[in-house]
C-alpha cells in the first residue's frame, strides 16, 4: 500500500515509518520518499494525500507558547486531507490523545472526545476526522498516552526531567497521586501498522501501555538518576515551579486500552517508562 506520513521524520512517526516498510508498505514522508512542506503547507499536504493508498497523519507543531496557532494548523490538515479522501474509503489515520477525555478515572476506548470545534485543543481535530466517516473515508483516531517515551525523546519526561535538574530538586504535584499513562515507542509505532491494517472506520485506538502510572513514580525516578532530592510543589506552584509543562505533569491522564488490544492483538513489550528512566534513557542533558 502506498501510505503518506505526516510528521515522517519525527519522534513517533520515524519509528511508524520502520514499521510500514516492514509491513510491505511503500511510504511518502520525510527521509523516505520525500514530499517537502509542513503543517502550514496545505497544496503539499492535498498533494500527498491525494497520490496515497492511505494517510497516516502524526504531524503537529505542539507550540505550547502559542497553542491557537498549533490548534488552527491541525484542524486545517485534517480538514485539507480528509477532503481530499473523501469518496475514496482510503484509511485516514490521525494522531490524538488521552488527555481530557474523562475525569476520575482512566479514558476507554468508548469516551467520545469532548473538543469540537476550531478553538478547542488540537482544533477539535479528532472529531473532525471521524466526521469523514460519513463521507466515505476510513478514518481512525491513534490516541497516544501522554508520554511516548524511549532512549532519544525530547518530549514531556525529557523536559520535566530538564526541570529537576534546572532546580535542583524532583518535584511532583502535590500528594504525586494522579497518573499518567504511558507507552514505549517502538509499540506505538506498532500499534500504528496494526492500525492501518485490522483497525474498523471510526475506530478510537488507545496506544497505551501502562495505564496510570503515578507522578511521584516519576519523580522519584528522575530523583534517583540524577541524584536530586524529591519533593512534592504545592499545586499553587506547580505553574511557577515546571512552567508550561506544569498544566500537563498536574493533570490525571490515566487510560485503558483493553479494547485495543483485543481488537488488533496488541501487546506492548517495550520497557516500561520507570525501567526506562532508570536505564539511563534520559539522563543526557538535553536543554530546557
Amino acid at each position: 500500500m502506498r501510505v503518506f506520513v505526516t510528521g515522517a521524520s519525527g519522534w513517533i512517526g520515524s519509528a511508524t515509518v520502520d514499521e510500514l516498510l516492514a509491513a510491505g508498505h511503500e511510504v511518502t514522508g520525510l527521509g523516505v520518499h520525500v514530499r517537502r512542506g509542513d503543517l502550514d503547507d496545505l497544496a503539499s499536504i492535498r498533494a500527498g494525500a491525494e497520490a496515497a493508498e492511505a494517510v497516516i497523519h502524526l504531524a503537529n507543531k505542539h507550540d505550547f507558547t502559542n497553542p491557537a496557532a498549533s490548534a488552527a494548523a491541525e484542524r486545517a490538515a485534517v480538514q485539507t486531507i480528509g477532503d481530499a479522501l473523501a469518496g475514496t474509503n482510503r484509511p485516514f489515520l490521525l494522531a490524538a490523545g488521552v488527555a481530557g477525555l474523562t475525569r476520575g478515572r482512566p479514558a476507554t476506548e468508548d469516551d467520545a472526545s469532548p473538543f469540537h470545534g476550531p478553538d478547542s485543543p488540537r482544533g477539535g481535530s479528532e472529531n473532525l476526522a471521524l466526521e469523514f466517516v460519513d463521507r466515505s473515508v476510513h478514518a481512525v483516531s491513534l490516541r497516544f498516552a501522554p508520554t511516548v517515551h524511549g532512549t532519544g525523546d525530547h518530549g514531556f519526561i525529557a523536559i520535566i526531567a530538564a526541570v529537576a535538574r534546572e532546580k535542583g530538586v524532583s518535584g511532583y504535584p502535590g500528594d504525586g497521586t494522579n497518573r499518567w499513562a504511558a507507552v514505549h515507542r517502538s509499540d506505538a509505532a506498532r500499534l500504528v501498522a496494526l492500525g492501518l491494517a485490522k483497525a474498523p472506520a471510526g475506530a478510537r485506538l488507545h496506544a497505551v501501555a501502562e495505564g496510570g502510572i503515578p507522578t511521584r513514580d516519576i519523580a522519584e525516578a528522575i530523583g534517583r538518576v540524577f541524584g536530586l532530592p524529591v519533593t512534592s510543589i504545592a499545586p499553587d506552584d506547580v505553574p511557577g515551579h515546571f512552567g508550561w509543562i506544569g498544566t500537563f505533569f498536574g493533570m490525571d491522564l490515566a487510560a485503558m486500552s483493553t479494547a485495543t488490544r483485543e481488537l488488533l492483538g496488541w501487546a506492548p513489550t517495550g520497557p516500561t517508562l520507570i525501567e526506562d528512566l532508570d536505564a539511563g534513557a534520559y539522563s543526557a542533558r538535553t536543554p530546557m
